[in-house]
């Protein structure tokens, strides 16, 4: 017979054998980690809009696995929320935050949900996002959709979470769950996790799937993870990347793969090689200045920093990128469409731009749908002038950008501040940030982008981008998790302040002086 130890573990028991090494067994932590992520949901929801529904199976989810004997997988028990353009097994409809989708119940899981759910996971609910993540128009409000309402970033509600995958970002910083699930095409990943000040990764394109994903690129588009640190980041990373046979830029994720958790080294700055592109900031001056002191934290932990001031043409990779997104989101949207239930009557891009027409109120009072309009005049994936502008983006972000700056440098990864600070929600304006960031040259190359956060801007996070070149996500994960291990005060939390004015630090600014 073997003894064992049992002790209390967030509202639930581990067991766990004394003799031989043996797996340790958790009874009750799946349900008592779903009900607290509920209740805190529940209370705190309601001022962020950050998640649009729950999935009423979610403790059931959570009882089945606490029924196990054996802790199913790496992720056991950890509640995640979706971002809703994805499609979840279940009661939720997938509605890409559009009307138009309300009725889209697929009752099919994306394969790396799939994955996530087998390794233990608690598939919580849905996000809120920009709407068609923020490809419908010009001129949007991040955050905004037809069905979720606008999300509001948890450190002053005033401010904006950025997109698209804004709920995501702003239930992670509000602490409802340790983590959740975004997708970028350019920035829809790292900008929000920036902005909200948690941790993003946007992988390798082709190392998780797409499959069941309302698209916009094929060339772009890929699920990360988003989460409160670096380690959780890379154990959903390491269960949710994979091949997929029904999407043929995953043919190399398999080999491609590696335990990322296990690749987490405190260390890991040490000797490292990496760029600092100067190129990439000048826009603001706290920003700038929070940089300056990441750069330091790199530096004391060995790191070898190498400047880079030239930058490439992005102004030619963006008119190019542009053509690209049209082409694909007409195509790609039109396949996806064609998968969904005859209860969807929206099939096709066509359909969506007549929908909303026909529901102006509802779908467009705040902005139109001019971008929707010019990808349905796109003259598809065999036009000459879509092919070469793919051929001229990848190049120039890519073989001429990405890979060109590491190599004249000789250095491993690269580094930048990812974004301005969070701007006003602002429904007159539409989006008013300040830009900056290098963050457009991965997601156009289709290289891992991984964003940390590095402090904050009277109150409001900025993030610190780590960028490398394809299949470099364990590296950067490396690099990024033994920086934030070196800054741990760069970690803001959220106040909950309606407007920065209202916060400790502007507040004591704006006292007058003792007289």
């Amino acid at each position: 017979m073997r003894l064992i130890a049992i002790m209390l573990v967030a509202g639930g028991l581990t067991v766990q054998a004394m003799a031989a090494p043996t797996a340790v067994v958790t009874v009750g932590v799946a349900q008592a980690n779903t009900a607290a992520a509920l209740t805190r949901i529940k209370t705190m929801n309601p001022r962020l809009n950050a998640v649009i529904a729950v999935d009423p199976t979610a403790m059931d989810q959570a009882r089945a696995l606490d029924r196990q004997k054996t802790p199913r997988g790496l992720l056991h028990g950890l509640p995640i929320l979706v971002k809703d353009n994805v499609d979840m097994a279940g009661p939720l409809p997938t509605t890409a935050g559009s009307l138009a989708l309300k009725d889209n119940v697929t009752g099919r899981d994306a394969p790396f949900l799939a994955r996530l759910r087998a390794a233990g996971a608690v598939l919580l609910g849905k996000t809120n996002l920009s709407e068609w993540a923020n490809i419908r128009a010009g001129a949007s409000i991040s955050g905004w959709s037809a069905v979720g309402g606008q999300t509001r970033n948890p450190h002053a509600l005033s401010r904006n979470t950025c997109g698209s995958s804004s709920g995501s970002g702003s239930a992670v910083a509000a602490q409802l769950v340790d983590a959740a699930i975004g997708t970028e095409t350019d920035g829809s990943v790292t900008c929000p996790a920036a902005i909200n000040g948690i941790v993003g990764h946007k992988p390798t394109v082709g190392l998780v799937s797409r499959t069941h994903v309302v698209p916009i690129s094929h060339s772009q588009d890929t699920a990360g993870p988003m989460t409160r640190d670096v380690m959780t980041a890379a154990r959903l990373l390491t269960v949710m990347a994979g091949s997929d046979p029904a999407d043929a830029a995953t043919k190399e994720a398999d080999a491609r793969k590696v335990d990322y958790a296990a690749a987490l080294k405190p260390d890991a700055l040490k000797g490292a090689r990496i760029g600092v592109l100067r190129w990439a900031t000048g826009w603001h001056t706290g920003v700038d200045t929070r940089f300056e002191a990441a750069l330091a934290v790199l530096k004391a932990q060995g790191a070898v920093l190498v400047d880079i001031t030239t930058a490439p043409n992005r102004r030619e990779i963006g008119a190019n990128e542009l053509i690209v997104l049209l082409t694909e989101l007409k195509a790609d949207l039109n396949a996806y469409l064609a998968t969904t239930p005859a209860t969807v009557k929206s099939r096709t891009l066509a359909d969506v731009i007549a929908f909303n027409k026909a529901n102006a109120g509802a779908e467009m009072g705040l902005f139109g749908q001019d971008t929707f309009e010019k990808a349905q005049d796109t003259k598809g994936l065999t036009d000459p002038a879509y092919i070469k502008a793919r051929e001229t983006s990848l190049r120039l972000a890519g073989k001429e950008g990405i890979d060109k700056m590491l190599a004249d440098a000789k250095v491993e990864a690269l580094v930048a501040p990812t974004a301005a600070p969070a701007w006003f929600i602002d429904p007159v304006n539409a989006d008013q940030s300040p830009g900056g960031g290098a963050g457009a040259l991965a997601a156009v190359a289709g290289y891992p982008h991984l964003t940390v956060p590095m402090g904050g801007v009277r109150g409001l996070p900025v993030g610190l981008s780590f960028i490398g070149p394809a299949w470099s996500d364990a590296r950067l994960l490396a690099l990024g998790f033994a920086f934030e291990q070196a800054a741990p005060a760069m970690k803001l939390i959220p106040t909950f302040v309606q407007t920065v004015e209202e916060g400790p630090e502007v507040q004591k600014l704006f006292a007058p002086a003792a007289r």
